[in-house]
């Protein structure tokens, strides 16, 4: 789809002016310039456009209150003077994967006092010996570069003002119970459910009184089959010296 014809479906019905966060990712631009962004979106301050065929940002329109854009995947190898110009408050800006080499390329970039986050993943002047530090020093108001300070830190989650968010948030209140009633269930009369609720405690009480009663009464049952059999020993023992007393009887009748 044409750049043109998505901002044109994005905007639904609104003004260009009313519009704070336009995405137009994937979209082809025609001849590898910005289209259809004009400076009539004056409250723009998100803009992404990735993958759409860039070539230069020579014709991005003034926009005072943009404070994020996204480039990366396309085939910018420079131009940048334009930025600090037409986007002077912008603090955070993702180059990832376009045609960059040369450190030279981001001198431009120095006049963007407010830019704390830069992102110039896959580009080909990372593979430059030293290539960190002397973005650092270049860029001396970046924080962050490719995600992380000079210390090695990675940005923190809670740190909103590097992590911009497409769209509103949609706010999901917690649920504890959740069900969805079958079309042929008929809503019953008010006072229901908590009748419903009190049966459902008393039988997880009345399941706890018989599980102890039950563990109770196990535990007599085995005492009663020890004493049992002890009593049975008991018993056979007696019955044995019965019949040897017996037998000693015998034995000294027939003397």
């Amino acid at each position: 789809m044409e750049m043109k014809k998505r901002i044109s479906l994005e905007l639904r019905n609104r003004s260009p002016a009313e519009v704070r966060e336009l995405v137009v990712d994937s979209c082809r631009s025609a001849d590898g310039e910005v289209e259809g962004v004009t400076e009539e979106f004056s409250a723009l301050e998100v803009l992404s456009m990735v993958n759409v065929g860039l070539g230069s940002l020579a014709k991005l329109p003034a926009l005072p209150k943009l404070r994020k854009l996204e480039v990366s995947d396309n085939s910018i190898s420079g131009g940048l003077d334009a930025l600090a110009e037409k986007c002077p408050n912008l603090s955070y800006l993702n180059l990832s994967g376009n045609h960059i080499k040369e450190l030279s390329s981001l001198q431009p970039l120095q006049n963007l006092k407010n830019l704390k986050s830069l992102d110039l993943y896959s580009c080909g002047v990372t593979a430059a010996d030293g290539y960190r530090d002397a973005v650092f020093r270049l860029l001396p108001q970046v924080v962050y570069l490719d995600g992380f300070d000079p210390d090695d830190n990675e940005v923190p989650e809670s740190n909103g003002e590097f992590r911009v968010r497409f769209g509103p948030v949609l706010l999901v209140p917690c649920v504890t119970r959740c069900s969805v009633p079958d079309e042929d269930d008929e809503a019953g009369p008010p006072g229901d459910e908590d009748e419903d609720e009190d049966e459902d405690e008393d039988e997880e009480e009345g399941s706890e009184v018989g599980l102890s009663y039950l563990m109770k009464e196990g535990i007599q049952v085995s005492l009663a089959v020890v004493s049992s059999s002890e009593d049975d020993d008991a018993l056979a023992q007696g019955e044995k010296r019965k019949r040897d007393a017996d037998d000693e009887g015998d034995d000294d009748d027939d003397e």
